[in-house]
């Protein structure tokens, strides 16, 4: 399936896991649920601005966005990772209302069921979604992937909540985990926004990823005298790499074209979707003396 089916299908099975948490969390009384609910129904709106910004970013370059629409992707999982961060503060709300009122859970096995059943729907979606987002490297379908498995992951602590509850009868259990589970997907948000985030302000590629750029270059130094002004910044799944190549003057346009040619498919072979700018430059702009 292509970026847009897998972002729509992930839509569908938030919607569906969403309605049953809803429904059962109401008629249960459990706050674990219910902020679980709220959890799923927040991922259902970032599946939804993933299912569009997909859509949008995958648009090529136009009059007015020659540089194409990848940064869509970007403020989609900076939202994406906001929304997180409301939904882990609204649950830690509930769950300390709940500590200071606690209230019995009524059919805790059918809370536990569903909670069970979310998580397998969510852990099939978040590995089709997850492998999607790194096929195409897509920071929208990766910060997707992971509102799915943190859903899984916080279905499961609840379900073991539920478990122990209707074992013991300590219903003061049901708030602790919650606020637990609020912790850890804020602390999963936060990891998400720093990937998401720096693009906005053009930030350059990690260091390793320059790494590897750089030595690409360098395996082509016999051909050239220098190169410098080297930049590097990513929009969306897109890596945008530029610098200056100093070649001897006495090189044809031919030979210095084939070699820019050769540097470009060795970087796109690591970055697929890798647009290069290479700047030529005669023997008498060397910088390096």
């Amino acid at each position: 399936m292509n970026s847009s089916k897998v972002a729509f299908l992930s839509v569908l099975s938030n919607s569906t896991v969403v309605i049953l948490k809803l429904i059962v969390g109401f008629f249960t009384g459990s706050v674990a649920i219910l902020s679980e609910a709220i959890h799923s129904l927040l991922d259902l709106l970032a599946s939804f601005i993933a299912f569009l910004s997909v859509r949008i970013s995958s648009k090529p370059a136009d009059k007015e966005h020659p540089y194409g629409h990848g940064k869509v992707e970007n403020i989609s999982g900076t939202i994406e990772t906001l929304l997180i961060f409301v939904a882990g503060i609204w649950i830690i709300y509930e769950c300390i209302h709940k500590i200071i009122t606690p209230t019995p859970i009524k059919l805790p096995v059918l809370g536990i069921l569903v909670m069970l059943l979310g998580a397998l729907i969510n852990f099939v979606v978040s590995r089709i979604v997850y492998r999607t987002a790194k096929n195409t490297n897509s920071v929208a379908m990766k910060s997707n992937a992971l509102h799915l498995l943190t859903d899984v992951y916080t279905s499961l602590g609840v379900a073991l909540s539920l478990l122990i509850v209707h074992l013991t009868g300590w219903y003061i259990l049901d708030p602790i985990i919650g606020i637990i589970l609020a912790c850890y997907i804020m602390i999963e948000a936060f990891k998400l926004m720093k990937e998401a985030f720096p693009p906005l302000l053009d930030a350059r590629l990690s260091m390793e990823e320059e790494e590897q750029i750089i030595q690409i270059i360098e395996s082509f130094k016999d051909e050239y005298i220098e190169y410098h002004d080297f930049r590097t910044r990513r929009s969306g799944a897109e890596e945008y790499i530029d610098f200056h190549l100093v070649v001897a003057s006495n090189k044809s346009i031919e030979t210095v074209h084939d070699l820019c040619d050769r540097i470009e498919e060795k970087i796109n072979n690591l970055f697929h979707q890798a647009n290069i700018l290479i700047h030529l430059e005669p023997e008498n702009e060397k910088i390096n003396e």
